[in-house]
């Protein structure tokens, strides 16, 4: 877990200090931060991660890298959907909604097709990976 915590830390510090951009595994893809409200702590909880635009909303993926159960942040988010949002250098407050099936289809496929790391993800595991709407408030 703290490889995890050092990489999204080093993420999170170049994505401040860059307007929104990073290198590394997400150089030139479209990354933001979402900051959630723990679910159990109550305490803020920020995490770098590749979304999707269409249109006003953004989409995000709570695929874990293909694991077994669903990240953190997204129980988080279930339990409190009012997350702020990061893009670029604009800081955003969002509604988050878990999509049903037949969006979380069509937006995951798009995904995948544009970043293929995504269709390994879900083939990786047996749970459906959540897509996760951001609207803003």
């Amino acid at each position: 877990m703290a490889e995890v915590d050092d990489f999204n830390t080093r993420n999170i510090e170049e994505f401040r200090a860059n307007q929104g951009r990073v290198g590394g595994p997400f150089e030139g893809a479209p990354v933001l931060l979402l900051t959630t409200t723990g679910a159990k702590s109550g305490k803020q909880r920020v995490n770098p991660m590749m979304y999707k635009p269409e249109g006003e909303r953004l989409f995000v993926f709570a695929s874990k890298a293909g694991a077994d159960t669903n990240p953190d942040w997204f129980y988080n988010l279930v339990a409190n959907p009012n997350v702020t949002v990061e893009v670029g250098e604009e800081t955003i407050e969002m509604t988050a909604t878990v999509v049903e099936v037949a969006e979380r289809d069509r937006v995951y496929a798009e995904q995948a097709e544009l970043y293929p790391g995504f269709a390994e993800y879900q083939a990786g595991t047996e749970r459906i990976i959540p897509v996760v709407a951001l609207d803003r408030r």
